[in-house]
């Protein structure tokens, strides 16, 4: 795994810099990336991502969704503040796929960097989905957006743990959110296609993205230990 120095990503979901910087102090070490997305990256900029980069590889979760061009410059400007993983939307569609999966491969020369194509949110189940979505089942969108992601060149996606399984690709890598604890109150969350660390491991997940569970634990480092002893 040369991206990440091991299968558990912390979710920064938190506020300010100070806010983060706090609970790095006690946690980073323990973990194999930091995810931050608009909430803090819009709020300081490029530097803030560099100066994370110093601590452990980072994971740039704006989901870029636009035209190929766009995409193509805003991951590029991610990578060039600091970034180890950038997340795209796979409905970007064909083109826009196949012109990041040159980038990509450019980047790549440089340093170690990849691109994860989100698929179906987590916060999405059957019942919400977007009408035009409803005539398939959110498995099946999964899968396909999945298949368009890989016959781009690319070789990361986001989904949920639940279509793991179902997704037959040896070099696949793929980054599962809406992990949470067994302890967890579920109801408090509002990502509905859930799975705990061990339960994504054995799918076949290839990292998992955690936030609150450990943010709002009392013990954040003994938590994080815990998981990785159960799962890793």
């Amino acid at each position: 795994m040369r991206f990440l120095k091991n299968p558990l990503i912390l979710a920064l979901d938190v506020d300010t810099k100070d806010d983060a910087f706090k609970i790095l102090d006690h946690v980073s070490d323990l973990v194999g990336g930091i995810k931050i997305g608009p909430r803090l990256v819009y709020k300081y900029g490029a530097s803030f991502v560099t100066e994370l980069s110093q601590i452990a590889p980072i994971f740039v979760d704006n989901k870029y969704f636009d035209i190929p061009s766009t995409m193509v410059a805003a991951v590029k400007a991610s990578f060039d503040a600091g970034a180890t993983l950038v997340t795209v939307h796979a409905l970007s569609g064909s083109e826009a796929l196949k012109e990041l999966f040159k980038l990509e491969t450019e980047l790549n020369r440089i340093r170690p960097f990849k691109i994860l194509a989100v698929t179906i949110l987590t916060s999405w189940d059957q019942s919400s989905l977007p009408k035009n979505f409803h005539s398939w089942s959110v498995e099946n969108h999964v899968r396909c957006l999945t298949e368009l992601v890989y016959n781009s060149g690319l070789r990361g996606i986001v989904c949920s743990g639940h279509e793991l399984e179902h997704l037959n690709y040896p070099d696949l890598f793929k980054v599962t959110p809406g992990i949470k604890l067994s302890t967890d109150v579920i109801n408090s969350f509002d990502q509905k296609r859930i799975m705990t660390p061990k339960q994504a491991i054995k799918a076949g997940t290839s990292a998992m993205v955690i936030g609150r569970s450990i943010l709002q634990s009392h013990h954040p480092r003994q938590t994080i230990l815990n998981i990785l002893d159960s799962c890793c």
